[in-house]
């Protein structure tokens, strides 16, 4: 699935963030926003990226980082769109904890992998509703440098992250155009439940070949 290799690649590659410039040289608005991002980039480093960490530790340190510094209830919510008005509570509350399974499932992985490239956080600016996005390049060496942005609400230290927006193609609203065909394929909620809950399911998001 394109929007979870745009997702994990963007927070992998946050493991080497760097500041271009600090955020009263550049004046930047929210120099909190920039920090938050800050720190996700180093429990990136510390908590993921040693090729030596056990996956099963792995899994459980990439997990806590999605359930501290994402809001996934939002981003759950946003992605099963008009179908989360028509959903039960129970519904709901198994699309959430499938759809963090899943994504700790198929990409948790790849931090054993990861061999780094650089980053810069360039600033941050106001987004819709209060949101903030923090804006950052990364250095593809063999291509031009990739943009991604991060969406973030909150305020000062409680920040989360909700939208990963690489080259402007935003990770939430993929996920929301998938899951809207996977559900009217399979015929409604829990069609959509059913694949998320079987891992071995070639027509699961992504598939095996994600991985």
């Amino acid at each position: 699935m394109h929007a979870l290799r745009t997702f994990c690649t963007a927070l992998l590659l946050t493991a080497t963030i760097a500041v271009a410039q600090s955020a009263a040289a550049t004046g930047d608005a929210n120099p909190a926003a920039l920090a938050f991002i800050q720190e996700l980039a180093n429990d990136a480093i510390k908590g993921l990226t040693d090729p030596a960490i056990p996956q099963a530790e792995r899994e459980t340190r990439f997990r806590r980082l999605l359930v501290d510094r994402f809001d996934m209830a939002a981003i759950s919510k946003f992605v099963l769109g008009r179908y989360w008005r028509s959903a039960n509570e129970a519904q709901r509350v198994e699309f959430q904890r499938l759809f963090v399974d899943f994504i700790v499932d198929s990409y948790s992985v790849r931090f054993s992998k990861y061999l780094g490239q650089g980053v810069k956080v360039i600033g941050s600016s106001a987004a819709d509703g209060g949101s903030i996005l923090v804006h950052s390049k990364i250095d593809m060496h063999s291509s031009e440098d990739a943009r991604v942005d991060w969406m973030l609400r909150g305020a000062n230290d409680n920040f989360a992250v909700v939208d990963i927006i690489a080259e402007g193609v935003s990770m939430s609203v993929t996920y929301r155009s998938e899951f809207a065909s996977m559900i009217q394929d399979r015929g409604g909620v829990n069609g959509l439940i059913e694949a998320l809950r079987n891992p071995n399911a070639s027509a699961k998001p992504g598939g095996k070949e994600a991985r």
